[in-house]
């Protein structure tokens, strides 16, 4: 199951971190594909804080501790400049990240109803995509969903909230982070009922996580 784990892992940050680069790419930022960002190697979206906290979350998952994973991966390089719109265009590049994660879980459940007998198998890819996803669409800078909040803001709002969340966001996310006194993290409490429910409506006939 370890091994399970650790393959699910690996194919959820790489989906997320390459949809990034490929977005960008169609929408003309050439940038993450010249950074060898457009790419199925996990390597290169690996991130030495966010992609081994995500990594240590998993195993201990599969290990039986009652933890939601989430982490993040190496951020892909995008130049706006590049885009038409840069605002919406870099809103629908972060967007990109965790739909393919949702899309991946979709696609993998539909195994599991299919082929009962694979739902072991297919229940680690389940989490982890929903649990990035969801993860990563928390409106806070460096996460996906700290630009797309800038992107749909009204503009006279936007530019005040990005310097907020580009001077503090990473603050605020470390401290969402670390355990309360209960044991369990604000950000797990925060997204655990929401991919309880992704996890109810993909795989209905197995218990809430």
């Amino acid at each position: 199951m370890i091994i399970i784990w650790i393959l699910a892992f690996v194919v959820a940050i790489t989906i997320h971190e390459a949809s990034h680069a490929w977005m960008a790419d169609r929408l003309g930022d050439p940038t993450a594909r010249l950074s060898g960002r457009l790419s199925l190697n996990p390597l290169v979206h690996y991130d030495p804080v966010g992609t081994t906290l995500l990594l240590g979350l998993a195993i201990m998952r599969a290990l039986g501790a009652p933890v939601i994973p989430f982490g993040w991966a190496k951020p892909v390089p995008v130049d706006p400049y590049n885009f038409k719109n840069p605002r919406k265009d870099s809103a629908i590049v972060s967007l990109a990240g965790p739909l393919s994660n949702l899309t991946l879980a979709l696609l993998v459940s539909l195994i599991a109803r299919f082929f009962p007998l694979l739902v072991n198998f297919v229940v680690p890819f389940v989490i982890l995509n929903v649990s990035l996803a969801i993860f990563n669409l928390i409106p806070i800078h460096p996460l996906d969903g700290g630009k797309v909040l800038i992107g749909i803001l009204p503009k006279k709002y936007a530019y005040e909230v990005e310097s907020f969340l580009n001077r503090f966001g990473i603050i605020i996310l470390f401290l969402l982070i670390l355990p309360s006194f209960g044991g369990s993290s604000f950000i797990s409490n925060l997204i655990s009922p929401v991919i309880n429910l992704f996890f109810k409506i993909l795989l209905p006939q197995l218990p809430l996580v």
